[in-house]
């Protein structure tokens, strides 16, 4: 099942606080995507801080997107902000 993203805040250190639909906030750390494509792009004139949800996920301008499974899967839970 997928669950979408609702909304996203970038945090230092290539981080997003992301909000999902079924209200749980989660932290997802991209440090380690940085360096392949498309994410090294978002390195360059601290494009990485124009994240926005789109279509139930994060993306950023010129087409670069993440899967929502990912940021779902791979993401720690927090405690609500």
């Amino acid at each position: 099942m997928i669950v979408d993203v609702t909304r996203v805040t970038v945090q230092p250190g290539f981080s997003l606080s992301l909000v999902f639909e079924n209200g749980e906030h989660r932290s997802f750390d991209m440090a380690s995507y940085m360096d392949q494509k498309p994410w090294v792009r978002l390195k360059a004139n601290n494009a990485f801080q124009g994240a926005f949800v789109e279509n139930g996920t994060v993306a950023w301008p010129g087409n670069i997107d993440i899967d929502p499974e990912t940021l779902y899967e791979r993401s720690v839970l927090t405690a609500e902000r």
